[in-house]
Order: C-alpha cells, then sequence, then structure tokens
C-alpha cells in the first residue's frame, strides 16, 4: 500500500504543488506548512474535519479516529481509512488538502 501512498503523492505533488513530509516520524503530505494525509500502519489517514470523520466512519467500515500516541486520545479532525479502500484514498487526499487550505 506503500506504493499508492507514493502514487497519490506524486500526482498531487505535480497537479497541487504538494509535497512529501514527515509527522509524528510517519511519511505525510503536506501543501504549504499543513499536513493533510498521512501513511501509518498500511493505511491512510486524512484531515477532513471532525463533522466529516463522523459521516465517513460510517462509510468506510474498519475506519478510526487517528490516534498516533494509542493512548485512546484520538486526533478530532483525522480519520484513518483501511487499505480496502485504497482505490478511495486519492479523492479522499483532494477532500483533506481542501479542508486543511480552508481551514487557515
Amino acid at each position: 500500500m506503500k506504493e499508492k501512498y507514493h502514487q497519490i503523492g506524486e500526482q498531487l505533488a505535480q497537479e497541487q504543488g504538494t509535497f512529501s513530509s514527515q509527522m509524528f516520524g510517519k511519511p505525510c503530505l503536506k501543501k504549504g506548512k499543513k499536513a493533510f494525509a498521512v501513511f501509518y500502519e498500511d493505511e491512510m489517514v486524512f484531515k477532513v474535519g471532525r463533522e466529516e470523520v463522523e459521516m465517513l466512519l460510517q462509510k468506510y467500515t474498519g475506519s478510526k479516529r487517528f490516534d498516533p500516541s494509542k493512548k485512546d486520545r484520538p486526533m478530532k479532525d483525522w480519520l484513518q481509512v483501511p487499505a480496502e479502500y485504497n482505490e478511495d484514498w486519492l479523492a479522499l487526499a483532494r477532500q483533506a488538502m481542501e479542508f486543511t487550505e480552508d481551514s487557515k
């Protein structure tokens, strides 16, 4: 699945000027100073906003709120989406990038 993450990163870099970086020691995609997607535990994590997280939890069975600390303190705006939905990852990355740009 890491290859899919890299493909998304390359496509968005060409189209939107995003770039790869690190967040919590994990590969992430950023636009400007803000991260909007992370590759974590062979899944992708997207910053889509608290309300959208609630809706997408129902759509993507097995998805969960992103909790990198593993101490039951999930990040409110972030959703971790399983690899089985990798065909939707590019669309989710675009949505996350837009959310991040709008929340400046």
